[in-house]
């Protein structure tokens, strides 16, 4: 990374992170995605049950490999050949794990979480159930602002997440949003985070990287 660059971002997540903590979060940052992940199996119990959100971030740093090699018992609703009730009680699953895994559609400067869910498990596993929220969010997710963050959200994250799940949203076809109504869309469930939820162990790592939509 450029010199000038690391710089910058090293200081931007610097300030995010002291933010968060000044919300009520456990925060951390790291330059790369392998400091990530080896800081997520020091924190993370190796005899937890760990419930993955929808995440491509999580995907992406290659942590379910490393907790289920170690004996953890990883519980996970993108794995293929689910029927719809299975994946449904799956899904409940994730929400009552000892540790609960997964990342935001963005983060604001001064340390707000925001996220959309089409479905509400993800959102859902942020605020209460599990017995720690860990949350792993890249670089490319820090927004100015809650109306930056939802304009990220639906002009970004959401439509390459259509387009990967293979959806007819208009979004997945033009790539921004087309502000779509009734059954179609997928953004249905928008929660704003705060601060910490008060029952719920909770930690947010960021990475000087790129993760995830």
């Amino acid at each position: 990374m450029d010199a000038n660059k690391k710089w910058y971002t090293e200081l931007l997540l610097e300030r995010v992170t002291e933010n968060l903590k000044k919300r009520g979060f456990d925060a951390f940052w790291c330059n790369t995605i392998e400091e990530a992940r080896n800081r997520l199996l020091e924190i993370i119990p190796q005899n937890a049950k760990v419930g993955i959100g929808g995440s491509i971030t999580i995907r992406e740093l290659g942590i379910i490999e490393e907790l289920e090699s170690r004996g953890n018992l990883v519980i996970h609703h993108w794995k293929a050949g689910f029927t719809p009730d299975e994946d449904f009680e799956i899904r409940r699953e994730e929400l009552i794990a000892d540790v609960f895994l997964s990342s935001t559609n963005a983060i604001t400067i001064d340390g707000v979480v925001v996220n959309t869910d089409g479905v509400g498990n993800r959102v859902a596993g942020m605020i209460f159930g599990p017995k720690r929220v860990i949350l792993v969010i890249g670089i490319n997710k820090i927004v100015k602002d809650i109306e930056s963050a939802i304009w990220r959200i639906k002009n970004v994250a959401t439509p390459m997440n259509a387009h990967r799940l293979g959806l007819n949203t208009p979004c997945a076809k033009v790539g921004y949003c087309m502000s779509c109504s009734g059954n179609v869309s997928i953004c249905r469930v928008t929660t704003i985070i705060e601060y910490k939820p008060s029952k719920t162990d909770f930690t947010i790592g960021l990475v000087n990287e790129e993760l995830g939509y």
